[in-house]
């Protein structure tokens, strides 16, 4: 691989995987990253999941798509469940004033 002054840079090819690769971790800090990232997925699913079926069930359709399309880790869900969706209650949307079926005619 060539460096930035045209020369080929050995240092470079050389240093592909040991103790001190990308990040400084090489294989070794993976087998900590790893579990890790698995961790924050499935956090980030299940809070998602949440919100989302909360936010359909609600009809609340901005929130349900700004919930879709933004990614924090599940920090907007969370506010979502325990602080917006509060406000939103006392207006007087409850779960217990919608009908699950519509009355008959």
């Amino acid at each position: 691989m060539y460096n930035f002054f045209g020369g080929y840079d050995n240092y470079n090819m050389m240093n592909w995987g040991g103790p001190s690769g990308w990040a400084g971790m090489g294989w070794v800090g993976g087998l900590f990253v790893f579990p890790l990232m698995l961790l924050l997925l499935a956090w980030t699913i299940y809070w998602k999941y949440r919100a989302l079926w909360y936010a359909a069930k609600h009809d609340h359709k901005w929130w349900f798509l700004a919930l879709l399309v933004v990614n924090t880790l599940g920090i907007l869900e969370i506010l979502y469940l325990y602080v917006f969706s509060k406000k939103m209650d006392a207006t007087g949307h409850d779960e217990k004033n919608v009908p699950m079926v519509p009355p008959q005619n």
